[in-house]
C-alpha cells in the first residue's frame, strides 16, 4: 500500500485555516491570562520613573515596552515555540511560520510616558494573512477585550456589538495623527477638519487598538486613521469585525493590517465616511 506524507508545511497550512474550537478557546485564555498579568504587572509600577528613549522627533519608548514585551514573548515562545512573533520593538522571531503572534506590549506609550491612562496590550494570532484571535487589555479600566474569528466578540466576557447611529452628522468619531506629522503632508489634519464640520464630535485618546475597541462595543460610531503599524491594529481589528463592524481601506478595498489606511466603523456610516475621505475638499 502506497502512504502519501504530506510535507509538514503542507499539513500547517491545512491547520492554519482556522482552530479548532477547544483549540481556540485554550490559546484564547491563555492569551487574556497573559495579558492580564504583565498588563497589571506594568500598572503596577507605572508610577516608577520613566526612562524615555526616542525613536524620532514624537515617537518614544520606555523602559516598560521593552518590559512588557519581555515578559510577553518569553511565555509566548515557552508555550507555542513554532509560531512566529512579530512585536513593536524590534522582535521578528520565526518569521515565515504559519502561525504568527503579533505583539504591541504598550499601545499608546506617549500616553503612558505621560502618567495618563490610555494605553492597551494588544495581541494578536495570525495565519496566513488571517487574524484568528484577538486579545487588548487595559490594565486601568480593567477591561478585557476578546475575539476568535467567527465566535463575536466580547469585553470581559460579555458579547459586545457596533453601535446603530446612522448619520455621520450624529456621530462620535475617533482618529489619531501618525509620527511623521510634523514632515510629512499627509498626515491626517486634513481629514481631521473635514469631519470635524460633518460629525457630531472627533476624539483622539492615542491608542490604535483602543479606539478600535471602543468602536467595536459602541463607544465610538466610527475610526480612521493611516500610516499604523500590523501591531497597532491587528487585535483591534478583528474585534470591531466580530462585533459586526465594518473595516476597510479609505476607499473600500479589504482591509490589510499591514496597509496604510484604517477605516472601521458600525458599518451604518461606513460610505457616508468613505465619501469624505476620498473627498478633494
Amino acid at each position: 500500500m502506497r502512504v502519501t506524507i504530506r510535507p509538514i508545511k503542507r499539513i500547517w497550512r491545512i491547520r492554519s485555516k482556522f482552530l479548532k474550537p477547544g483549540e481556540a478557546a485554550h490559546t484564547l485564555t491563555f492569551v487574556i491570562d497573559l495579558a492580564k498579568k504583565v498588563g497589571d504587572h506594568i500598572a503596577q509600577h507605572a508610577a516608577l520613573r520613566k526612562q524615555v528613549r526616542y525613536k524620532g522627533e514624537v515617537d518614544l519608548v520606555t523602559r516598560f515596552d521593552k518590559r512588557s514585551q519581555d515578559m510577553i514573548v518569553r511565555e509566548l515562545i515557552k508555550k507555542y515555540p513554532r509560531y512566529g512573533i512579530l512585536s513593536e520593538e524590534g522582535v521578528n522571531h520565526n518569521e515565515k511560520a504559519p502561525f504568527k503572534w503579533i505583539v504591541d506590549p504598550l499601545d499608546g506609550t506617549t500616553n503612558f510616558a505621560h502618567g495618563l491612562p490610555i494605553w492597551a496590550i494588544s495581541i494578536a494570532l495570525e495565519a496566513e494573512g488571517d487574524i484568528l484571535l484577538g486579545v487588548v487589555y487595559d490594565p486601568f479600566s480593567q477591561e478585557i477585550f476578546s475575539a476568535i474569528k467567527n465566535k463575536g466578540a466580547f469585553k470581559n466576557s460579555k458579547k459586545i456589538s457596533v453601535s446603530r447611529i446612522r448619520r455621520l452628522t450624529q456621530a462620535l468619531l475617533v482618529t489619531g495623527f501618525p509620527y511623521d506629522i510634523r514632515t510629512s503632508t499627509k498626515n491626517n489634519l486634513n481629514h481631521f477638519c473635514n469631519f470635524a464640520v460633518r460629525a457630531q464630535a472627533v476624539r483622539r485618546l492615542g491608542s490604535a487598538a483602543l479606539d478600535l475597541c471602543y468602536t467595536a462595543c459602541g463607544r465610538f460610531d466610527g475610526y480612521w486613521e493611516l500610516k499604523l503599524s500590523p501591531w497597532d491594529q491587528a487585535a483591534g481589528s478583528l474585534i470591531l469585525s466580530e462585533a459586526g463592524g465594518s473595516i476597510t481601506d479609505f476607499k473600500g478595498a479589504k482591509f490589510d493590517i499591514y496597509g496604510d489606511e484604517v477605516l472601521g466603523t458600525n458599518r451604518l456610516i461606513h460610505k457616508q465616511m468613505m465619501d469624505v475621505l476620498t473627498s478633494k475638499h
